[in-house]
């Protein structure tokens, strides 16, 4: 019994210390929530080990039979609410209130039978079986697939199936007489044993999926622009440059280019938080006028950019003097009811065999042009200089 009872009070220090790990996590987190449930779904848990520790001394194992059954159950029902919520996979609960009910009367309902029985174990260890399964299939419904979250899978699924094992485990290793005499039986050390294995993997893999989040969203956060919501430079050639290897028809795609017109008229005329008002207005112009999958970003100042995955340069400069109608005929709320602001634009097409850096060179060059020709108006770049070696030169290099 010494040695069961050891490990329980492992497993009870193992479960405080995720306890305060999740509670860490929720704090430095966006989302607060999952962690927040994953920790008290460590703390219910935990309680089993207080109840079986007490059981054996107790004049009434039954509630404390019942009340261990009954806390692992709690503990993982209040973890599977967390995986929902942190995948976006919901489950109503009151689903999981009747799933927790109905398992409570079904521990009650096979107490008396005989222990170490197929029929006793098997529907003892099945409600855990379930709820680990119900918290695996939360990551398959969801669309997260990094490799944190396949590992978290993997351990729920292991998870799951443990118990299932211990149904077999029950029976051969024997699990006991009476639920008095549980932490007795070699199958207490066995499960415990296990358990805790288990435990200390599945938590560790439930807060690296939420650690994780929490470095995406630091560097998410770190590659956006706070005025106009849009990609700072750093975000913006980030998101662009694993988009350049998939050329279609068109190439990569094109680049669009603009600046806002006598930017820094507005801000000494109107003040500041005028300037500011302009950048967001024009932000949302882009976002509601750009495709889908195009990458836009604020590089700087009043300076922006947007990138047309496998869009023609054609079809580029026909959203650019959209942009540029829209902008033109756009009220600003920040400024008076007949000032109106243009942005000037530069579109380039972007070449396979060209670094990105050089077509915004060339778009810049075009957006240069369209300032010189008189602002509120869209030039086109020209194509990229290519050397094409003559045949004399190429005899005379393989000479």
């Amino acid at each position: 019994m010494g040695g069961a009872i050891s490990l329980l009070a492992v497993n009870f220090i193992i479960a405080q210390v995720f306890v305060v790990a999740f509670l860490v996590v929720a704090a430095k987190s966006r989302t607060r929530l999952p962690a927040i449930w994953c920790a008290a779904g460590f703390a219910v848990a935990s309680l089993s080990a207080v109840f079986e520790t007490v059981l054996p001394f107790s004049v009434v194992p039954k509630l404390f039979a019942v009340g261990a059954f009954a806390s692992v159950l709690a503990g993982f029902i209040l973890i599977r609410l967390a995986l929902g919520l942190f995948y976006g996979v919901s489950a109503k609960h009151s689903h999981m209130a009747v799933f927790f009910a109905g398992s409570v009367v079904l521990d009650l309902m096979i107490y008396d039978l005989p222990r170490g029985t197929l029929q006793h174990a098997f529907f003892y260890q099945l409600p855990f079986c379930l709820v680990q399964a119900w918290s695996a299939s939360t990551i398959i419904r969801s669309e997260r697939r990094s490799p944190a979250d396949r590992i978290l899978f993997l351990l729920l699924v292991l998870t799951a199936l443990y118990y299932l094992v211990k149904v077999y485990a029950a029976i051969t290793a024997g699990s006991g007489t009476t639920a008095a005499d549980y932490l007795a039986s070699p199958f207490a050390l066995i499960s415990q044993a296990l358990g805790a294995m288990l435990i200390v993997s599945t938590g560790v893999a439930m807060l690296g999926v939420m650690v994780k989040e929490i470095i995406d969203e630091a560097r998410a956060s770190s590659e956006l622009d706070a005025l106009s919501g849009l990609c700072n430079r750093r975000g913006f050639l980030d998101r662009v440059g694993p988009l350049l290897p998939a050329a279609g028809d068109d190439g990569p795609g094109a680049l669009i280019l603009t600046d806002l017109d006598r930017f820094k008229l507005v801000n000494d005329t109107y003040g500041h938080h005028a300037g500011d008002e302009v950048i967001r207005q024009f932000s949302r112009v882009l976002l509601d006028l750009m495709p889908s999958k195009a990458v836009p970003g604020r590089l700087g100042g009043e300076e922006f950019a947007l990138f047309l995955p496998r869009v023609g340069l054609a079809d580029a400069r026909v959203l650019a003097n959209g942009l540029r109608a829209a902008l033109a005929s756009k009220r600003i709320d920040a400024l008076p009811e007949t000032a109106r602001v243009t942005a000037s634009f530069g579109v380039a097409a972007v070449n396979a065999d060209e670094p990105l850096e050089a077509a915004i060179q060339r778009a810049d060059k075009a957006l240069y042009a369209a300032k010189a020709g008189g602002r509120n108006r869209v030039e086109i770049a020209e194509p990229p200089v290519r050397i094409v070696a003559s045949a004399g030169s190429q005899r005379a290099g393989n000479s």
